[in-house]
């Protein structure tokens, strides 16, 4: 396909380029870098800065007053990202809150979901689980005395270990869709077979939030955790959203870790020594939010809220089915299916690391590379054109 082609395309097909910053090209012959790294960390939205300087002006204008005065106040500012985050994930307002990073949430949510007893003390991990969700798990695992070499399965079938042991997992905790490889797990499914195996089930949805569409309210999981510095485009280090799911928020027997914005607002300032939980997500908050790192996160779901999951998932299929045809002949480990991945596409070669650099040095190409021979390419469907799968194509047939 020629680059007359991969122009016409981008101008019957357009994305929403223009709301973003894009890097400038370090090598090749184009201004701007064709950006296929947003699975790694999304750009930045031009409205971010104003939106950031905006939070910093109403600091300078009201100093501690800025909590209840302003047009975005401190006390609820939170509760602006719940809408849009629910919409994000198919969740229920009440089920979900933007807090912490991602470890950070997961952790405070095995607290409540990961509770070992007799012979179910087991948590179930994907096979190629990202190394700090291994790290998580392992280290709940040891806080309950337990030996992580024999509680935490790691498995590529998830469906068949639940058949032959889930009288023995306490928890199921998977990636949405999988790092590595790109594949998107079958969430409802596997969601079903732990809750009949008895054992509670959580995702990692780092890589699916903002990538495919979810349904966690009619799917049904325990709990869900994202972050948004991927495909929600908030910055490196970004807080976070978590899901509870609806049956439990009014559970007094769940366990959780408390802290000043655990109680129900209208009884913060009483200054009680005991909290009153509200019967939300919300309850699984301790620290008052960080308002300055919020503003990216706002702005952010308002483009996600504004332009809809189901147009830009139906724009990935089309970007990511054209950089697949242009890799014809590549070794993909990536599903071949549109249904069975996001809009990753992993690639087998020979040191990905050293290929990921000449790409940016010599091409002007960001890819993402994985130890040691996974180059990840993400033609995320917001800003990545077809001109930019066109260029990591031809520079990829340069390269090798």
């Amino acid at each position: 396909m020629s680059e007359d082609d991969a122009r016409r395309r981008d101008a019957e097909d357009p994305g929403h380029r223009a709301l973003f910053l894009v890097p400038p090209a370090q090598g090749g012959k184009y201004r701007e870098c064709a950006y296929l790294a947003g699975n790694s960390l999304g750009l930045q939205p031009k409205a971010t800065r104003d939106a950031l300087l905006s939070d910093l002006d109403n600091w300078a204008t009201f100093g501690v007053e800025g909590h209840l005065e302003g047009g975005r106040p401190w006390l609820d500012y939170h509760s602006l990202l719940t809408g849009p985050a629910a919409r994000l994930v198919g969740a229920l307002p009440e089920e979900t809150v933007v807090m912490n990073t991602l470890t950070v949430n997961l952790h405070l949510l095995m607290v409540s979901f990961y509770r070992p007893r007799g012979e179910r003390t087991r948590i179930l991990v994907e096979e190629s689980a990202f190394p700090s969700d291994s790290y998580a798990v392992r280290s709940q695992a040891r806080f309950h005395g337990l030996d992580p070499d024999t509680e935490v399965i790691r498995t590529a079938d998830p469906l068949g270990r639940l058949a032959t042991e889930g009288g023995k997992v306490a928890l199921v905790l998977l990636g949405g869709v999988d790092y590595l490889t790109g594949a998107a797990l079958d969430i409802p499914a596997i969601t079903r077979a732990g809750h009949a195996a008895g054992a509670m089930v959580g995702w990692d949805l780092a890589h699916a939030a903002g990538n495919i569409p979810l349904k966690l309210h009619e799917w049904g999981p325990d709990f869900a955790a994202w972050c948004s510095y991927k495909y929600l485009n908030s910055g490196p280090g970004a807080l976070g959203g978590v899901f509870v799911h609806q049956r439990h928020l009014d559970d007094p027997s769940i366990q959780r870790f408390e802290g000043w914005w655990s109680t129900e607002p209208g009884t913060r300032f009483l200054m009680d020594p005991v909290a009153t939980p509200p019967k939300s997500a919300d309850a699984w908050q301790i620290s008052n939010p960080p308002i300055f790192a919020m503003s990216p996160v706002r702005v952010s779901l308002e483009i996600f809220d504004t332009i809809g999951m189901d147009a830009l998932r139906a724009r990935s299929v089309r970007l990511t089915a054209y950089l697949e045809g242009l890799l014809d002949g590549r070794t993909l480990v990536t599903p071949r299916e549109p249904e069975r991945r996001g809009c990753q596409l992993s690639l087998r070669v020979t040191d990905a690391d050293a290929l990921s650099r000449r790409l940016s040095r010599d091409h002007g190409v960001i890819a993402d590379s994985r130890n040691p021979d996974i180059l990840r390419l993400a033609p995320a469907p917001l800003y990545s054109t077809y001109h930019d799968c066109w260029r990591a194509a031809e520079a990829l047939r340069a390269e090798l």
